[in-house]
């Protein structure tokens, strides 16, 4: 069997096994989320959100090393060499206790000071508020020693135990939903506190299955000067980056906090929560190629990578256009049958964020891509720099203008496109490829898809009443006219070649099936 055989056999397994996990996930946290905010309030919903958010912002920290981490296991993983991959470990173990040291100070003294002075909070929930905020901490730092061992897994494309790990964990989160109802004490303190104990759970079990498992993990923290500065330096150039997401993440539910109240943040909050489960349906098929990526460019593979570029960043958009297509049109109705209570201004945030769900399936690959070069200076500096300018863009309009909440996604919708033509004119000529064939390959067809797929749905979404039948004929027609479109204009002709095999092939396995 060739390589390339066996790694598109390994990369479908583990595709396979991520939809898994996010089906029952997916069940489980849009349940969790209707009972949370029913039991909770739209108030405390929107509490939790922005006080949370508030330590989160910390994560670019976190989101840096953890880059970091990812990127030097998996290069040597690729390498092969089982001595430089337990020294790279131990390092990366000692960064991130150092790491969540500092976590821990910044948020008992900078943060703390953000969340008690400027913040909009009722006086009378100060107190649960203050709670949240320390648990927020706590799982924080149990994120940040978490990341080498997650970054191993995802580098051994193990993705089975995240899939078996996350099941348990959805079950906990559920557990989670039963006592809420049950305990007799403030709600938001209970939520806060149960929700760390299944984080504590989650980062137990990880670190068992790894040193079970992966033989680099069985080591104590190290210290070697020359890759500690190494990977430092690396984290470095991908902390601007970082800090730019959470700037348009946190940074903006943090405006829209102090401009509109916590009410706002629950929209938003729950907006992010439907984005989240939304992008899962790629992410899960972009986590499954990112080690690919990473490891044919070790090998010197390029023609390989390349080809895994152009299928992530396509195949993803597609995917998650099948998905959020049919919920932008229908948004109104599917909030009010899944929670009962709707925030106003969640319907329009959450088109919104689908729109940046759908901008992001392009980024990711690139950024893996360019993670996997190791050069980082130039790409991080402008696209760092770029991002950033969301929440200060934001900011201007909401004080100046007294524009609506919604126009801070509008911003950040503009702005990500911008950057994103940034960072192909960076990347491309580090790996190899040409500009043209990125356009071609990627750009033209997903633009094609995108402006004629909506145009026929839209059209029967506007002769019908709003109502489950007029959702369904919806979802049909999405998919029809989303299937035509991608096989007709958006693939070449050797995928249609391949995609009509396989169809072919599954309609002989039922019909044998059946026989």
């Amino acid at each position: 069997m060739s390589s390339q055989t066996s790694d598109n056999k390994r990369i479908a397994k583990n595709t396979l096994l991520l939809y898994f996990r996010m089906l029952f996930m997916m069940a489980v946290n849009l349940y969790a989320s209707r009972v949370i905010l029913n039991t909770l309030g739209i108030t405390d919903y929107g509490i939790n959100n922005v006080v949370g958010g508030v330590i989160t912002m910390l994560g670019f920290l976190t989101g840096s090393l953890g880059g970091a981490s990812s990127r030097y296991i998996t290069y040597d993983l690729g390498k092969g060499d089982m001595t430089v991959m337990k020294k790279t470990f131990g390092n990366i173990l000692s960064i991130h206790f150092i790491l969540a040291v500092i976590v821990l100070l910044v948020g008992e003294t900078l943060g703390l000071w953000f969340m008690s002075t400027q913040l909009q909070i009722p006086p009378e929930r100060e107190a649960a508020a203050m709670w949240v905020y320390q648990f927020s901490i706590f799982s924080s730092v149990l994120a940040v020693v978490s990341v080498p061992y997650n970054a191993t897994i995802i580098a051994h494309e193990k993705m089975s135990a995240f899939a078996y790990i996350s099941i348990a964990d959805a079950v906990l989160k559920l557990l989670i939903v039963y006592l809420l109802v049950l305990i007799p004490y403030d709600k938001l303190i209970v939520y806060a506190i149960l929700f760390f104990c299944v984080q504590a759970f989650d980062r137990i079990v990880y670190g068992i299955y790894c040193s079970r498992h992966f033989k680099e993990t069985r080591t104590r923290p190290k210290y070697d000067g020359k890759q500690f500065k190494e990977i430092f330096v690396f984290a470095g150039w991908t902390m601007n980056g970082n800090l730019a997401v959470i700037g348009y993440t946190q940074g903006l539910n943090i405006l829209l906090n102090i401009f509109f109240g916590p009410t706002v943040n629950a929209a938003r909050g729950i907006a992010v929560q439907v984005q989240s489960v939304c992008q899962q349906f790629c992410g899960n098929f972009q986590m499954a190629l990112n080690p690919q990526l990473t490891k044919s460019y070790a090998q010197g593979n390029l023609e390989n990578m390349h080809r895994l570029l152009v299928r992530s960043s396509k195949f993803s958009f597609y995917i998650l256009l099948l998905v959020v297509l049919p919920l932008m049109f229908e948004a109104e109705l599917v909030l009010k049958v899944w929670l009962g209570i709707v925030p106003e201004h969640t319907v329009n945030f959450l088109r919104l964020m689908l729109v940046v769900g759908l901008l992001y399936t392009l980024s990711n690959p690139i950024n893996v891509s360019v993670h996997a070069t190791g050069q980082l200076k130039k790409f991080q500096t402008i696209e760092g720099t770029m991002l950033l300018l969301i929440v200060p863009i934001a900011y201007f309009l909401l004080k100046h203008f007294n524009v609506l909440p919604e126009c801070v996604f509008v911003v950040h919708i503009i702005v990500e496109l911008l950057t994103q033509y940034a960072r192909i004119r960076i990347v491309l000529p580090m790996i190899g490829m040409q500009l043209i064939t990125y356009f071609k390959q990627v750009i033209i067809p997903v633009s094609m898809t995108a402006v004629l797929t909506p145009i026929i749905p839209f059209v029967v979404f506007t002769h019908m009443s709003i109502c489950w039948y007029q959702f369904f004929v919806i979802c049909v027609v999405n998919v029809l006219c989303i299937s035509f479109v991608i096989y007709t204009l958006g693939c070449t002709t050797s995928e249609r070649k391949f995609l009509a095999e396989k169809f072919a092939s599954s309609v002989r396995k039922i019909t044998n099936t059946y026989k």
